[in-house]
């Protein structure tokens, strides 16, 4: 598989001021193929979705590269970056109605893109987005309404048009079916999946439904306080974790098939996780871990390959 994009040692912090910075993501390490789908799951507060927009440079590099088919990309982009990249790297976000313009019709939103990055009529720009509005499963004379008229699902798939539009070739997903229904979110997903077949295109899928992400997923990347703690093929990290977050984050996610879940112990995470602003010695889960060990405590744990599987874990327990 060829590489498409890579993070190496990508790090972002927030100034809070009075010496305080908030460790939101940290020294994050991955390979992203083309034509592959990462999952990207942890709790909330963990990282996942600073990582994603720092990846597309919506916020700065702290410190650490990011490499796009074999160049790096600025530390801070400019608008010429911007607009240079738009057409290869995209963002579907998480809130369908927030991050679409209430004062413009579906079709201005879905046809910003190509007005501002390509030379097509008006007639031309109508075509795709009437093409792509079929795509997403609406009609052609949607164009003319505008997002409050539409439900969650559909608003959601009015996103995925607007960014899939420019026909980029990674795209980040953050978080796309969390506001929406179980139904809808499973309509949403097979329609990312079945663009990802026709398109060629290479996703980050950030989500909280551990089970929607082993679906989905090729790969899946465990993220714990601005760290990795496991990645691994979905399926393996899913049916066999390896690292303790892992196993009692997926113990916790309710599981809609109940031939699986009759054979899994349900568990919950216990405490709280650590403030960001102070990370903890060591392995940021001691204080959580129902396995902690003394080293736990003190020797913060590499992210590891492990002897004869294509898993790496960050965890004296298994290194």
């Amino acid at each position: 598989m060829v590489d498409l994009i890579e993070a190496r040692k990508l790090t972002r912090f927030f100034d809070l001021g009075g010496d305080q910075l908030v460790h939101a993501v940290d020294k994050v390490s991955l390979t992203i193929g083309e034509r592959e789908i990462v999952g990207l799951v942890g709790e909330s507060g963990s990282g996942k979705s600073t990582f994603g927009k720092t990846l597309l440079g919506l916020h700065d590099k702290t410190d650490g590269e990011v490499i796009f088919r074999g160049e790096a990309l600025p530390q801070k982009y400019r608008p010429v970056d911007f607009q240079k990249l738009a057409t290869k790297m995209q963002m579907i976000f998480q809130d369908p109605y927030s991050s679409l313009n209430p004062r413009m019709t579906v079709g201005e939103i879905i046809g910003e893109g190509l007005r501002l990055h390509f030379s097509l009529s008006p007639s031309d720009v109508k075509d795709q987005v009437v093409d792509w509005l079929e795509k997403v499963g609406l009609q052609a004379d949607h164009m003319s309404r505008y997002p409050h008229e539409f439900s969650g699902g559909q608003r959601q798939r009015i996103g995925i048009a607007r960014a899939l539009i420019l026909e980029p070739e990674f795209v980040v997903c953050d978080e796309p079916i969390s506001a929406l229904d179980v139904s809808v979110q499973a309509q949403v997903v097979n329609l990312l999946g079945e663009l990802k077949e026709t398109m060629g295109l290479t996703l980050l899928f950030i989500a909280h439904d551990l089970s929607m992400v082993r679906y989905v997923s090729d790969r899946m990347a465990v993220m714990y306080l601005g760290s990795l703690v496991e990645l691994g093929k979905a399926d393996e990290v899913y049916f066999n974790p390896k690292h303790p977050y892992t196993e009692v984050l997926i113990g916790s996610n309710p599981e809609p098939d109940p031939n699986i879940e009759k054979g899994r112990v349900s568990t919950s995470i216990q405490g709280e996780i650590p403030s960001p602003v102070n990370v903890p010695c060591g392995c940021r889960f001691a204080n959580r871990c129902p396995k902690v060990l003394d080293v736990c405590r003190e020797n913060t744990p590499e992210l590891i390959p492990l002897k004869d599987e294509d898993r790496l874990v960050a965890c004296h327990l298994v290194s």
